[in-house]
């Protein structure tokens, strides 16, 4: 973990998806089904999740994050020559049911005793969001989830990091947004926001402008960071 601490923070900003809610929690719970091909098919529905929206943006064809998940999957199921349809019914609907990491809901709570606006950010379609946060028990904790379909445009797009401030009438230099993706993290850092990469499974670091701030393994360790 880094130890550099963050001073001035009034608003934690989460990306969702890998941060928050771990993505490949509705291929395990089908593993009945997958069998031993579950794990493949949960890093192929994600990389081709967040292909689809890097070029959705690029050739300017907007689609909501629900269809671009489903987009993902069919193509994963096809790669991998699954196709029954009752599978994928399933597993589009374990998506709007994801765990969250075992230490979230902790660190949510600490934050939020002590004081500090908590928000969501993400590609996902509010409806998703929505059923996310509320099934992992941390809708209560907070204060606005913010969706890209306010903008049409996908992350990284500086529009979308722009909302934040918009929500909560602060700077970016008051806020820390905190993400699991490291492509994330440095486009946040690149909009002005104190940023701490939440590297979960040791990425090495990426080769793009503005690292973050501060890198933790878990989010129990953000607490200490911001001074809550």
């Amino acid at each position: 973990m880094s130890r550099v601490r963050l001073a001035g923070i009034k608003a934690c900003v989460f990306d969702a998806y890998g941060t928050l809610f771990d993505v490949n929690s509705a291929a395990a719970q089908a593993k009945d089904e997958l069998g031993e091909h579950w794990q493949t098919l949960a890093e192929l529905w994600r990389a081709k999740q967040l292909q689809y929206t890097w070029l959705r943006g690029l050739m300017g064809r907007h689609a909501d994050f629900w269809q671009v998940t489903g987009d993902a999957l069919d193509y994963a199921m096809a790669s991998l020559r699954i196709s029954d349809p009752h599978t994928r019914e399933r597993l589009m609907g374990l998506y709007l049911r994801l765990a969250a990491f075992p230490e979230v809901k902790g660190a949510l709570l600490r934050l939020r005793e002590a004081g500090m606006k908590l928000a969501i950010l993400s590609n996902g379609e509010p409806k998703m969001l929505a059923s996310a946060a509320r099934n992992s028990g941390i809708e209560e904790l907070l204060d606005a989830v913010l969706s890209v379909e306010a903008v049409k445009v996908f992350k990284p797009h500086p529009h979308v990091y722009r909302m934040a401030e918009e929500r909560f009438g602060l700077t970016a230099q008051a806020m820390c947004f905190v993400s699991s993706n490291g492509w994330d993290a440095y486009a946040a850092k690149a909009c002005g926001y104190r940023v701490v990469w939440c590297n979960r499974f040791a990425q090495a670091p990426e080769r793009i402008p503005s690292p973050p701030d501060a890198q933790i393994d878990t989010l129990a360790q953000l607490p200490e960071l911001v001074g809550a």
